[in-house]
């Protein structure tokens, strides 16, 4: 007996030990027992004069109604303690007895604290200076933190160059569903170690969004209790495909891609995503998320040293990702930042050696506060939009645009080139629309109400026609060519009374090709209606290409909730220093040079001939004049009115038509005089809504804190009667793809208890948004793509012919696989049941179902000469 009675002294000292040290460590179980108190709650739906009744006869003391309603009163019990570690089983047996008792709880002390500002205790908080007050303003973090909220049920996926998971600052959030290894096709993210450390950009990347609070190790992530994976894809050779599937990984379970990579900075490429990864982005935004649309966080560019611009980069210029910029602590450009119309918000980073960086994990369980680049910067922006998906988990891709837009202030940055949009906001082609604020994304994001679908206007202004059979090009349908200063106007009516039609922007894309003579030289402006010019593309002097542009896409947001209706100019000026000429001869269907993405190709241009000036020095009282007759321009057609001063291409004629008042005539193919460069197509697409977004009021809150019953992992299990209830939330409205629903009550009876109507949020159909109930054929609206059949209230849309079917990482296979093998399997599913056949047949080996692919290559290849290029410096 001796020994066991030792046993048991061991384990009370080892309890009351630990009962005295206090909270266990990070990483440990500190579970505390609950405290209960003399009070109750109690549901009954016969109103106060029941309660008061209840209160009588089992002899508490009534204190009221909870809420207004009059279901949920407050009961007191002055024969029971104030505290006690059990419950009082008596007085829970005779509530649970009473039929007109529907739910009850004894209350229990909950632990709580003021929320004003809690600083993380981990030993490098103090030197993140980007969201610890020491700069001002801030990004704002510890304001949303205060609030509650630190990304949690948020999944981030950081694309790089792998993760290093078992990071002690990182472990606790990895997500291993959000992470894997396209370089060697495996689950494991972990980055390959070398002497020089050189794949430590993803780890860097991911400390900054979700590295681990309070556990005494190197700083704290923006969203520290976000789930964050990796992706290793750039230390290897990269291709399209390998930037398809990572963009493509577990789209419903990631909800961010944070991406600090692209094409070479070195300011004369003009590159792009490929077929595959532009689909993978369609698909995510479309798809992604049930339907809400995947995140992609792109970080601007670090060719600024270079002169290069970041709308010849492919991805940062994409409508479907949201490109961020950099700033210094003194709000400075950084000499590695890149300054164009794409990017859309900026949050702080590196600037000159003596200037602090940001502070992150490292490679070996290390920290660093060294991490720079617009590396650093797109991270931030990916935790701080975690904060605002916990905060309203229902924005779409394009919510999350329109929310970043007004979240972001131009505070202190300083740069030459603010300007005030038609809609009074102020944008610059360094910052987008300012610094990025996290508490004002966090406020904005708990009361926005969705955007309406998103409309597209495509408006063809010029474009070269293939030449009649036995025919000539027509004066206006040639194309125009380039002078010294070259505008070309339309009048636009934005799909005014189409389906498409447009009353507010998002994005605006131009379409070019065209040849000149020294792309670097070219500078390439979009004026709006309301007077807003945004420059496509600055100068880049290492740009030497003669190759022009290639249906190439520029975009800019400096028209956001612009009305785009009226006249819309597009400036081609050269802007050269170096004089340089050169002669050549342009043969119809001569291609580009292919590696050169961005390269003119004119398979049906007629052979010309052009002496080409490659530039053209100013002299100190500025730019030579220079007449169209000089530059062997043809004549202005008759009726078309006088060209502008510079040469005005694309003004609207008569009949509606535009004329072009510069172009070429057909009958001299070599023109006498030098000639830069042709425009042969100019497309205006248009991006945005009906709805005129300066003029809608704020929304309800859309989560609300009318719960009223929670589990003990604090999920809401109950909602007040006003509230809708959607899983473990209680909202004020149900939201897009969800439908307004009513559950019947149910009256109790014996050994049957009753249930009060619940307000529920429903699912829509896949084919619905949004809908009006459960059914296909409660339709209301449709996907993007799909036409809606108003008096079925369907939807239909096209079926892509021959579409292979898609893999599925997780889910639950089909049974049956065709009419013949389906009577088979229902015999014997008979003898042995569905599911155990379902389980035999996927436990196939491998051969029966064909190999995966894998790719040739060692463990850790060399990277390849045409990579991508990972934005730190």
């Amino acid at each position: 007996m001796r020994p066991a009675r030792t046993a048991l002294w061991l384990r009370l000292a080892v309890a009351l030990g630990l009962a005295l040290v206090g909270p266990l460590p990070v990483g440990w179980s500190s579970a505390r027992a609950p405290i209960y108190v003399s009070s109750w709650a109690v549901r009954v739906s016969q109103g106060y004069r029941e309660a008061e009744r209840l209160a009588r006869k089992f002899g508490f003391v009534y204190l009221g109604q909870i809420f207004p309603d009059g279901q949920y009163f407050h009961l007191r019990h002055r024969g029971v303690v104030q505290q006690s570690l059990t419950p009082h089983w008596g007085h829970c047996l005779r509530l649970k007895k009473d039929p007109k008792v529907q739910w009850f709880e004894q209350q229990t002390l909950r632990r709580r604290v003021k929320r004003s500002l809690v600083v993380p205790t981990d030993p490098w908080f103090p030197k993140q200076w980007y969201m610890n007050n020491k700069v001002q303003p801030d990004l704002n973090i510890l304001q949303v933190w205060s609030q509650g909220l630190s990304g949690q049920g948020v999944v981030v996926s950081v694309l790089d160059d792998g993760i290093e998971k078992d990071h002690p600052d990182l472990w606790a959030n990895y997500d291993p569903l959000a992470s894997y290894d396209f370089n060697d096709y495996d689950p494991d993210p972990q980055p390959r170690y070398t002497p020089s450390d050189e794949n430590r950009h993803g780890t860097r990347c991911a400390g900054e969004v979700a590295a681990m609070a309070n556990n005494g190790f190197c700083g704290t992530g923006v969203a520290y209790n976000a789930r964050i994976g990796g992706v290793r894809m750039l230390d290897g050779t990269i291709t399209d495909v390998i930037e398809a599937q990572s963009l493509s990984l577990q789209p419903q379970h990631i909800h961010i891609y944070s991406a600090s990579w692209g094409p070479e900075d070195d300011g004369r490429t003009v590159d792009g995503p490929g077929i595959l990864t532009r689909e993978a982005f369609r698909r995510g935004v479309t798809k992604g998320r049930g339907g809400l649309g995947t995140l992609f966080v792109w970080a601007s560019g670090n060719g600024g040293l270079h002169y290069d611009n970041c709308n010849c980069d492919g991805y940062t210029n994409s409508i479907h990702t949201l490109s961020v910029g950099s700033t210094t602590e003194h709000g400075r450009v950084p000499w590695y930042s890149e300054a164009c119309a794409s990017t859309l918000t900026t949050t702080y980073s590196s600037g000159v050696a003596t200037d602090p960086q940001i502070v992150t994990t490292d490679l070996h369980h290390q920290c660093t506060d060294k991490h720079t680049g617009t590396s650093a910067s797109a991270p931030l922006a990916a935790g701080m939009i975690a904060l605002a998906l916990e905060a309203n988990p229902f924005l779409t891709w394009r919510d999350m645009q329109h929310l970043v837009v007004r979240a972001s202030r131009p505070a202190q940055l300083q740069a030459e080139d603010w300007r005030t949009n038609g809609v009074g906001r102020q944008v610059s082609h360094h910052y987008g629309y300012g610094l990025l604020d996290a508490r004002l994304l966090v406020d904005m994001a708990r009361t926005w109400l969705p955007t309406q679908p998103q409309q597209k206007c495509v408006v063809r202004i010029v474009h070269t026609p293939t030449r009649p059979a036995g025919g000539a090009l027509t004066p206006h349908a040639a194309p125009s060519p380039i002078l010294p200063l070259t505008q070309v106007r339309k009048n636009v009516s934005a799909c005014a009374g189409r389906a498409n039609y447009i009353r507010s922007l998002e994005h605006v894309q131009v379409q070019l090709s065209l040849s000149y003579s020294r792309r670097g030289d070219l500078e390439i402006s979009l004026t709006s209606p309301m007077g807003t010019r945004s420059t496509l593309v600055a100068i880049r002097p290492l740009d030497v290409s003669g190759q022009g542009y290639n249906n190439w896409i520029f975009m800019s947001t400096h028209f956001w909730d612009e009305d785009p209706r009226g006249l819309w100019t597009l400036g081609l000026e050269n802007k050269g220093y170096y004089f340089n000429t050169g002669e050549g001869c342009v043969q119809a269907g001569a291609p580009g040079d292919p590696s050169q993405r961005g390269a003119l190709q004119s398979p049906d241009r007629p052979s010309v001939c052009v002496r080409c000036i490659l530039g053209t020095r100013l002299p100190a009282h500025g730019r030579p004049s220079v007449t169209p007759a000089q530059r062997g321009l043809s004549p202005v057609p008759s009726g078309s009115g006088s060209p502008a001063p510079g040469g005005v291409a694309g003004e609207q004629g008569p009949g509606g038509q535009d004329q072009a008042a510069n172009s070429l005539s057909p009958s001299s193919p070599c023109p006498p005089q030098p000639l830069p460069g042709t425009l042969y197509r100019y497309t205006l697409l248009l991006y945005g809504t009906a709805e005129d977004m300066t003029a809608r009021p704020p929304g309800p809150q859309v989560t609300s804190s009318a719960c009223v019953q929670r589990d003990t992992e604090g999920l809401c299990q109950e909602c007040h009667s006003s509230a809708y209830t959607l899983g473990h939330l209680c909202l004020s409205y149900c939201p897009p793809r969800y439908c307004k629903h009513t559950q019947q009550a149910v009256t109790g009876g014996p050994g049957r208890p009753a249930t009060p109507a619940l307000r529920v949020c429903s699912s829509c159909r896949a084919s619905c948004c949004p809908c009006r109930g459960g059914s296909p054929l409660n339709c209301t609206a449709c996907p993007p793509s799909y036409s809606l059949r108003e008096r079925r209230g369907s939807c239909s849309g096209p079926v892509p012919p021959n579409s292979p079917p898609q893999p599925t990482a997780v889910g639950h296979p089909r049974c049956h696989r065709g009419r013949a093998q389906a009577v088979v399997l229902t015999l014997l599913a008979v003898a042995f049941g569905s599911p155990l056949l379902c389980r035999l047949l996927y436990r196939l080996p491998a051969a029966t179902w064909g190999p995966p692919r894998r790719w040739g290559h060692p463990r850790h290849p060399p990277r390849s000469s045409c990579c991508l290029e990972p934005r730190d410096i």
